[in-house]
Parts: structure tokens; C-alpha cells; sequence
């Protein structure tokens, strides 16, 4: 999907604070923001106000009250990709986003109350400066574009279909590698309607963060701003961006496309906010609900590796058909909570397919990725709540 990605944010509330109100602060969050196939968010916009959100992104939401303009400062392009035309959107698309801004969809996306343990803060000096403390409560989460994003894909891959190999001479083994020149009238058009879907999920990420500071607020009767629900980034991990990189000693431009990748720019870019220029680009890797995930720091390697990017979750061992046939939904979601884990879905049958064996071990591809060079671990976060579709 387009612009899946992920969004961490503080709080300045501990363990002991929202232990006995965890229960009905998940439960709030799951009536706040719809999940699972189908869910329609609590932004009502006419087709004429959605095509602004998909060239705005982020910053209509703030505009609409939405957020908190230093929101922009930490999310990846501030928000907004510049360049976005609605016009290169079918009207299906629109349709099918129209009432999806504030949703987390289904699949592997979640949204999750994280605890900070003392042992689990890898560089106490980085995650001081980013507001990090130990027993400290973070929210994280993870969606994209939706059906939007989808239907924007779907809609290009038959336009490259029909003029790939008669006008292009270009042949490829399977279908959904469809694709065209950069610069072709259809590579052009695609990559504008690209955009727009990167925008959606950016503003669907922004109103969700909103819809978060709403619930808290109320469970704990404080304003966001005294409960510390500050930023700390909003990272893509399904882009495509042209980017200026040193290539052979050279400095070009070129078209960095991450699927299933999250940019990890180094210390000094200036793509990279004020605030973490000198560390290096903040980076959220999501593990599975049973075991956690990371915050990292962008590093010189992975300038010099990788086009600026490192690795973006744990990945899965398993189909989701597998993992259904191995595990029961209501059983993990009992499971779990003996662990200490309240689990929220709308999907049994989706819970069991995220289980946490059906991923990879988290800790081995931090560090892997680590060992590599490409990426910094600052801290490893324990889910303790979660909103599942």
C-alpha cells in the first residue's frame, strides 16, 4: 500500500500511571479509531474537500485543527509531498478514500500503548535528547493509504499494462511489474497520483494522532499538551522520492524507491528536522503485538550503503493462512492479556493471522541491521495495549 508507515509519539505518563486505567483507554482509543475492512473514519469530506486533503496531506489536517504544526516538523517531508494532482486520480479512488481519513484499516496494522524499560534503552544519550525515560508510556501505530492508495495503484498497473509492450517494447515475467518509462506521459501521471496517496496516508496518520490526544485527554481529564503527547516522527516505508545521493563520488539525482524500506538519513541531511539534524533521522521498526518494537537513528552507512535506508518491520515466517490454521484468535487475545497485553480487534480471525511466532525475531533484525551499519538502536518499546483490525 501506498505510504504504509509508521508514527511514534511521547506522552509523559509512566506505567504505574495508566495501569489501572489501561483497560478503558484502549477500549476508548478502539471506538475513536475505527479498524478492521471497510472502517470509515469520523472526517465527513465532499469529493471537492478530499482531492485538497490528497495534495495537502498532513498540513490541511493541522490547518482543519487536526494536529499541532510542529506535527509537520517531524514527519517525513513535512507532511506533504509536494507535486501531487488530483486530477491523475480516478474518480473510483476517490470514492473508495472519501470516508477512510482517521482509519487503521486491517492486516498487519495496529496502534499500540508502549512502555520504555530502563534495560531496553540502548543509547541513553540519543533517547534523552528525543524525550525518552524509562517506565515512560509512548504510542505507536502503523497504517497507510488504504483503499485509496490501492485502487491508485490497481488503476496504473492496467494503464502500464495496455501501453507497456506496444509502445515501450517492454516485456516482463509477471503482471504486477507492470510498469513505464519515469518520464512518459504515464510514468509522470502515475507518479503525481503517487503522491496523493502518500498525502492520504499522512493526513489519515495526522487525524489518527489527533483522535489519540482526544481519548487521553478525556481518560485522564488533562489537556494533550500537559499529557506530553508530543511527536517524535512519522516515517514512510512504501515510496517512491526523487533524492539527491552521492553515486560513484558523484552527487545525483535519483529515484529511490523503498518498498518495504524506511529512510534512515543520516546526521547533517537537511530533509532531517532541526531538532534530530545532528542525530541522525529518527526510525520506527515495528515488530509483532507479542514482542515489541524499535526506535533507531539514521546513520552515515546507510548514506553510503543503502541510498539512506534501512530495514522497515521483522517481516513474516509464515502465510496468513498458515498462521490462522496454527492459532485462534479469541485464545491469543486471552493469551495475551495474561501476558499483559489488552488486545482490542475487529477480526479474530485477522488477530490469529499476527500472531507473534508468524514474524520474525524483532531483536535479530535490529540487529542485524545494526551490524550492518544502516541503522542505531536507541530503544526497544514492550506492547502493553493494542487496537488491531
Amino acid at each position: 500500500m501506498i505510504n504504509c508507515g509508521m508514527r511514534l509519539v511521547l506522552t509523559s505518563l509512566t506505567y504505574k500511571d495508566i495501569q489501572p486505567k489501561l483497560k478503558l483507554l484502549v477500549d476508548n482509543l478502539f471506538e475513536r479509531v475505527p479498524a478492521g475492512v471497510g472502517s470509515k473514519g469520523f472526517v465527513k469530506l465532499t469529493a471537492s474537500e478530499f482531492k485538497q486533503v490528497i495534495e495537502q496531506g498532513a498540513k490541511w489536517c493541522v490547518e482543519k485543527g487536526y494536529g499541532w504544526k510542529e506535527d509537520l516538523e517531524k514527519t517525513e517531508e513535512n507532511g506533504c509531498m509536494q507535486g501531487a494532482d488530483s486530477k491523475k486520480v480516478s474518480d473510483r479512488a476517490i470514492s473508495r478514500g472519501l470516508n477512510q481519513i482517521g482509519t487503521l484499516g486491517s492486516g498487519n496494522h495496529y496502534l499500540e500503548i508502549q512502555v520504555v524499560k530502563e534495560e531496553n534503552i540502548f543509547d541513553k544519550e540519543a533517547a534523552k535528547k528525543i524525550g525518552l525515560f524509562p517506565e515512560q508510556i509512548v504510542i505507536m501505530f502503523h497504517c497507510g493509504s488504504r483503499g485509496f492508495g490501492h485502487q491508485v495503484a490497481t488503476d496504473y498497473l492496467q494503464k502500464f499494462l495496455n501501453v507497456m509492450q506496444s509502445k515501450y517494447e517492454i516485456t516482463i515475467l509477471d503482471r504486477e511489474l507492470a510498469c513505464a518509462p519515469f518520464n512518459s506521459p504515464e510514468g509522470k501521471d502515475y507518479f503525481s497520483a503517487m503522491k496523493c496517496g502518500i498525502n492520504m496516508s499522512f493526513a489519515n496518520r495526522q487525524t489518527i494522532l489527533h483522535r489519540i490526544r482526544e481519548a487521553f485527554s478525556k481518560i485522564f481529564n488533562s489537556d494533550a499538551e500537559k499529557l506530553g503527547l508530543r511527536m517524535v516522527y512519522d516515517v514512510a516505508h512504501n515510496t517512491a522520492k526523487l533524492e539527491k545521493h552521492n553515486v560513484n563520488g558523484q552527487e545525483k539525482e535519483a529515484l529511490v524507491h523503498r518498498k518495504g524500506a524506511t529512510r534512515a538519513f543520516g546526521p547533517g541531511r537537511k530533509e532531517i528536522c532541526q531538532e534530530y539534524r545532528n542525530l541522525g533521522q529518527p526510525v520506527i521498526i515495528g515488530g509483532s503485538m507479542e514482542t515489541g518494537s524499535y526506535l533507531l537513528l539514521g546513520t552515515e552507512g546507510a548514506m553510503q550503503k543503502t541510498f539512506g535506508s534501512t530495514a522497515h518491520g521483522s517481516g513474516r515466517t509464515m502465510s496468513r493462512t498458515q498462521a490462522r490454521r496454527l492459532w485462534r484468535g479469541e485464545r491469543l487475545q486471552k493469551d495475551m492479556e495474561q501476558k499483559g497485553i489488552y488486545v482490542r480487534t475487529t477480526s479474530f480471525s485477522g488477530l490469529a493471522e499476527e500472531a507473534g511466532p508468524a514474524y520474525k525475531d524483532i531483536d535479530e533484525v535490529i540487529e542485524a541491521t545494526s551490524i550492518a551499519g544502516i541503522s542505531k538502536k536507541v530503544c526497544k518499546f514492550k506492547p502493553v495495549g493494542n487496537v488491531k483490525g
